[in-house]
């Protein structure tokens, strides 16, 4: 085994937790919004009384239990590696987090994992209502995982309510401080929001796939139309989300918005600061190479205004910089994807304006080709979030090494290698399924259990009568 440095090692920690938890919010993030996906398909169900509702439910439902099961396995090999490789966050700031994390086990996880069954094994054994609370509950459940993690992940970046003693140890005195710290509130709004857009994408993707296929099909169109509805509503709100973060951003973690904006040095008096459209930043000149940018143009969304201007690089140590290239580029993509996002779904209502949302081909193969790009936008986010508050796990009070443990690099870097095999097989493996499953439109054959249901909500001869006009 070659010799290892010890900032060797702590990238090779920081490397299999970047890993593991990229792969894992993605799963996560399909969860939030595929949870709440399939609450509104069986509302729908409930409500209307037709057919394609359910039968589009027990399509995603499906999808829902194969992400669920893949995204368990991946979380806890994750849980293991932070709490092997990080000892020294867990010792000083265990008081803190560790109370937040139980919260996201016993009151989200085991809530959400305790109706998950109902949900996905009750329909035609339970009332209706019964069963409509399940789906209510497992989607609940997945909002409060998600408030738990980020308000723990939050604190960490914004630090509040907290006291820290001789021993170093960080203790709550605060607990509505620590929870809704200052960031808290946007990070949250802006992951619910991102999950919801990555789930909108991926639905309206596989309308899209079915209806170059099969103009007509009635799932294929239910499928597109509520993707293209979610991508009209919630991209404009991730715009508006993302601009309020960012101001937080700027208030709080001021160098994190100068990797962001790629800015070295204050502009000369009487200037804002440029929009950096392209540039090529040297972390050991302190300078962007071919820089493209428009003068002031930043500070409008910056600082709302065309002359305001914000902390720069060069202000701080060259110790306390995150590695400013990734952070910069990381931020450029999230923000391209999520202006070709809102684009998509501007088209999408011009073109359902126009009475050709299921016959404009151009847009279903635009919308294939867009499936992932909610979920890669949110990855690219959380390498802003997480890269951009480097050198510290606990922003300006704890740093990153001082927070991993002390273990043999020779064990790090193989453990590392047995993780990204394990991953690598283990979400190859979900993809391929994920992606026969979304190969085939839902079928009649997937509604077997709705008679059964009807009859004990006394809807039998009217379902019936809808099922056969639908057909027609």
């Amino acid at each position: 085994m070659p010799d290892i440095s010890p900032e060797t090692a702590l990238l090779l920690a920081r490397t299999q937790f970047a890993f593991t938890i990229g792969f894992h919010i993605v799963l996560a993030a399909f969860t939030i919004g595929l949870a709440q996906f399939l609450m509104l398909l069986e509302g729908m169900w409930l409500w209307r009384r037709q057919q394609v509702w359910l039968s589009l439910w027990r399509y995603w439902s499906k999808i829902f239990a194969l992400n669920v099961a893949v995204g368990v396995v991946t979380g806890v090999v994750m849980e293991f590696a932070l709490g092997t490789n990080w000892s020294g966050l867990a010792s000083r700031t265990g008081a803190v987090l560790g109370p937040m994390l139980y919260m996201e086990v016993l009151v989200a996880f085991f809530l959400e994992a305790g109706f998950m069954g109902v949900m996905l094994f009750g329909m035609g054994k339970v009332r209706p209502w019964v069963h409509f609370m399940a789906t209510c509950i497992v989607a609940l459940g997945s909002f409060f995982s998600a408030f738990w993690i980020l308000a723990a992940n939050s604190w960490m970046q914004t630090p509040d309510g907290f006291a820290i003693g001789a021993d170093g140890r960080f203790r709550p005195i605060d607990w509505w401080a620590v929870i809704f710290n200052p960031s808290f509130p946007w990070r949250m709004a802006h992951m619910v929001v991102a999950a919801l857009l990555g789930t909108a994408c991926l639905v309206a993707a596989s309308g899209a796939w079915h209806l170059l296929r099969d103009a007509r099909h009635p799932a294929a169109r239910k499928m597109f139309s509520l993707g293209m509805w979610m991508l009209v509503v919630m991209a404009p709100l991730q715009i508006v989300l993302g601009d309020l973060h960012g101001e937080n951003t700027r208030d709080h973690q001021p160098i994190k918005l100068a990797a962001m904006e790629g800015s070295w040095n204050p502009p000369p008096p009487g200037e804002g600061e440029p929009m950096r459209l392209f540039a090529l930043p040297d972390m050991a000149e302190q300078r962007n190479h071919y820089e493209v940018s428009i003068p002031d143009i930043g500070s409008l969304y910056l600082r709302h205004n065309l002359s305001g201007t914000i902390h720069s690089l060069n202000q701080y140590p060259a110790d306390e910089r995150p590695w400013v290239p990734l952070v910069f580029w990381s931020f450029r993509l999230m923000v391209g994807l999520g202006l070709f996002m809102a684009t998509a779904g501007i088209a999408g209502l011009v073109v359902r304006l126009r009475g050709r949302l299921w016959h404009t081909r151009w847009l279903h193969k635009l919308m294939v080709l867009m499936a992932p790009a909610g979920f890669i936008a949110m990855l690219a986010g959380w390498v802003v979030t997480e890269a951009g508050r480097q050198p510290w796990t606990v922003y300006g009070l704890l740093r990153t090494d001082e927070s991993a443990s002390p273990i043999a690099p020779g064990l790090l870097l193989g453990s590392l290698v047995a993780t990204v095999i394990v991953y690598l097989l283990l979400f190859g493996l979900g993809l391929g399924f994920l992606l026969r499953l979304l190969a085939y439109p839902p079928q009649p054959d997937e509604t077997s259990a709705m008679p059964e249901v009807a009859q004990r909500t006394g809807r039998g001869e009217e379902h019936s009568h809808e099922e056969g006009t639908m057909n027609e």
